[in-house]
C-alpha cells in the first residue's frame, strides 16, 4: 500500500473553496520515471527550479570528473547515482515545488493506487462541515458551537510565592534517599 501526501492548491480569484480537481496527490517512495528520465520527469511536472539545479549539478560534476581525468565508466556511474538519488527523492522534490507555489499539505492518505487514495481523502473531505474548510456554515450543515457573550471569566488569583525546588540531582526524590 502506497502513502500519498495531499496538497491543496491556492484559491483562485473567484473561488470560495479549492477545486477538488486541482488537488495534487504525491506518492511517497521511489519513482522509476524520475530515475530513468530525470530531466523529462522534471519538465513533465513543471519543476523548473529543480530542473535548473539538477542540470547545474550534473554538468558541474561531469566537468569536474573529466577535468581530473576520470574514465567514461566513472562518469556514467556517477550520473547513474545522481539519477538514483532523484528517483529516491522524487516525492520530496515535488512537495518542495508545490510548497514554493503556495500549495498547502493538507493530509496524508494511503491506498493501493492513487485512485483509492483520492477516494479515501475525498470521502472525508466531503463529509467535513463546510465551515471547517474556511467557508461559512450552511443551513443544512452542522451548526457552529454557541459563542459566549459577556466579559471573559476572571483569571485565578496567584497562590503566593512558588516553593523552592529541592537540591537533588539524579533519580532519587529526596536528598539522602539512596542510602
Amino acid at each position: 500500500m502506497s502513502v500519498y501526501t495531499v496538497h491543496e492548491p491556492p484559491l483562485r480569484a473567484a473561488e470560495a473553496l479549492p477545486n477538488p480537481e486541482r488537488f495534487a496527490f504525491v506518492r511517497d517512495g521511489f519513482s522509476w520515471w524520475a530515475f530513468l528520465v530525470s530531466a523529462l520527469w522534471m519538465l513533465w511536472h513543471r519543476m523548473w527550479l529543480v530542473l535548473v539545479i539538477y542540470l547545474a549539478v550534473v554538468v558541474g560534476v561531469e566537468a569536474a570528473l573529466r577535468h581530473v581525468g576520470a574514465s567514461g565508466v566513472v562518469v556514467a556511474v556517477v550520473g547513474l547515482v545522481i539519477s538514483f538519488l532523484v528517483g529516491i527523492e522524487a516525492g520530496t522534490l515535488r512537495r518542495f515545488t508545490l510548497a514554493r507555489r503556495g500549495w498547502k499539505n493538507v493530509a496524508v492518505v494511503s491506498g493501493d493506487d492513487v485512485e483509492e487514495a483520492e477516494r479515501r481523502f475525498f470521502d472525508v473531505w466531503v463529509s467535513e462541515a463546510p465551515h471547517q474548510r474556511g467557508a461559512p456554515p450552511s443551513a443544512s450543515g452542522p451548526s457552529a458551537p454557541p459563542t459566549q457573550s459577556g466579559p471573559p471569566p476572571p483569571a485565578p488569583a496567584p497562590r503566593g510565592p512558588p516553593e523552592p525546588a529541592p537540591e537533588v540531582i539524579g533519580l532519587f526524590p529526596e536528598p539522602g534517599a539512596n542510602r
